[in-house]
């Protein structure tokens, strides 16, 4: 049903005096206590029929907020509606205005969530400021198809409007429209028109609930859909899955139980050149967290690095990378004060290590027998894991300086330096298995198809001379067929 809305234009004022109100009081156990009344303050309103809030100088409960009353017995108190300016005898007069009516078919809230409105222009140049114009004479609204969702993140390319709804990804074009000729080319031409028409792009693919995800770097956007359980990448050819790229069960397994409210958190990191994103879960992992931090990088399309950090809030700002966390920011690739330590994330310093498999002639039964890498000093291997066995760790290089050390570095199990490579023989540390003759540390190396290695280094490092990047180039290892 339609309501008829009254709007009321007043052509009188309310004028009211109050005294001292020195003969206002409160009463409580038979003692009078004399209140102050506050007035024209927000936070302590005032009504019709007249009434001021105090606070309470009763010692059982001071400065509880009361209200107090003006009645008719408070002759010293009065309030009148006066027609005239200031009152005063003879002065101008406010004349009757008009009442205007508004009509409206319907009378209940309604929550646009696929449309869009704009006001007038802003031009700082010339002052002129209309943002708080909605003149309903002109065409300013715009409504986007509801079937795909609310609109939750809008964006402006050069003269186009990106919108992201939870369920599609369109874009509109801005002070202009396109006619299409019996072909189906479009032809762009100018009007004076906002918002023009509204092409989509093609995928049925959309930014969820999750418009913190949204990252952009030139004309590529990144965005995550959890719905579909994907990352995205909007760029000048469309949309990509850029989750297809090696990451598919994952995202599938992190989406399907991330946190509904800001459980995914974007950014672009313009030190790296990477796209990080954070998704925060409702359960833990094995290793007790209850987020994964990973990045992509579009040079080698794919998902280089897991981080240890979860962000608030991402952002760059002229080529440093920041992140939020508890309300604190902090500035990324930068050490702390009068520290050397890298990977220290919000004050706390973790390890840094890199996961891999070895897998070749995956056909054949292999005893992996050694391993070197290239790069810089102070990496260890953590573990050495194939389907079968398990090797001992290998410590980092040293050199020694004297007689004694050098022949105790080559007895222990660590990496030796040779040409600037560093090579060290896999020591199997597996128990015996059934029908076992020869096993562990007895046998050579480790049998099996395949081997994962991790690779780890100890980020805390004492002083600046040291304190160059512990980087890592190539990993390989030894093998021949097992016996």
């Amino acid at each position: 049903m339609s309501a008829v809305i009254e709007l009321k234009y007043f052509n009188t004022f309310w004028l009211k005096r109050i005294d001292d109100i020195s003969h206002a009081s409160e009463i409580a156990g038979g003692v009078t206590y004399p209140v102050t009344p506050t007035f024209n303050d927000p936070a302590f309103p005032e009504n019709i029929p007249l009434t001021f809030t105090y606070k309470s100088n009763n010692p059982a409960d001071k400065g509880t907020l009361r209200t107090y009353i003006v009645s008719s017995e408070d002759d010293k108190d009065w309030l009148i509606e006066e027609s005239r300016i200031t009152g005063g005898y003879n002065n101008t007069s406010v004349d009757l205005g008009v009442k205007a009516y508004l009509v409206e078919e319907e009378n209940d809230q309604t929550h646009k969530a696929s449309g869009l409105i704009y006001s007038g222009i802003f031009n700082s140049r010339t002052g002129i400021n209309q943002t708080n114009q909605f003149s309903v004479a002109e065409d300013i609204t715009r409504t986007i198809d509801p079937a795909n969702g609310s609109i939750q993140k809008l964006y402006a390319e050069d003269t186009n409007l990106i919108i992201f709804q939870e369920e599609k990804v369109s874009k509109s074009l801005i002070d202009k429209d396109a006619i299409y000729s019996a072909e189906g080319n479009a032809s762009v031409t100018s009007r004076n028109l906002v918002i023009g028409q509204n092409v989509a792009f093609a995928g049925e693919y959309g930014i969820s609930t999750d418009p913190e995800s949204f990252a952009v770097n030139g004309y590529r956007k990144y965005f995550t859909d959890r719905e579909q359980n994907v990352v995205c990448r909007l760029s000048m050819d469309g949309i990509t899955i850029i989750s297809n790229y090696g990451m598919t069960d994952f995202f599938r397994d992190k989406f399907s139980t991330a946190k509904i409210k800001n459980g995914v958190i974007g950014g672009w990191d313009a030190h790296n050149k990477q796209y990080v994103l954070s998704i925060e879960s409702t359960e833990r992992s094995a290793a007790g967290n209850s987020f994964s931090t990973v990045s992509f990088d579009e040079t080698v399309k794919g998902w280089t690095s897991f981080f240890s950090y979860k962000p608030d809030q991402v952002v760059s700002l002229n080529n440093n990378f920041y992140t939020t966390n508890d309300g604190e920011i902090y500035k990324h690739y930068s050490f702390a004060n009068s520290t050397f330590t890298r990977s220290v994330f919000y004050g706390i310093a973790y390890e840094s290590n890199v996961t891999f498999v070895f897998n070749g002639a995956p056909s054949m039964v292999k005893n992996f027998q050694t391993i070197n890498y290239e790069g810089s000093s102070g990496w260890i291997m953590d573990s050495f894991k194939t389907d079968v066995d398990t090797s001992f760790p290998i410590n980092q290089s040293s050199s020694p300086t004297t007689l004694l050390g050098l022949e105790n570095n080559l007895l222990q199990n660590n990496f030796k330096v040779k040409e600037n490579k560093y090579y060290a023989n896999l020591v199997n540390n597996s128990p015996s298995g059934f029908g076992e003759v020869v096993w562990g540390g007895s046998s050579s190396g480790l049998k099996g198809f395949f081997g994962e290695v991790t690779m780890k280094v100890n980020n805390n490092i004492a002083s600046r001379q040291n304190a160059s990047k512990r980087e890592l180039f190539a990993v390989s290892t030894g093998f021949v067929k097992s016996s």
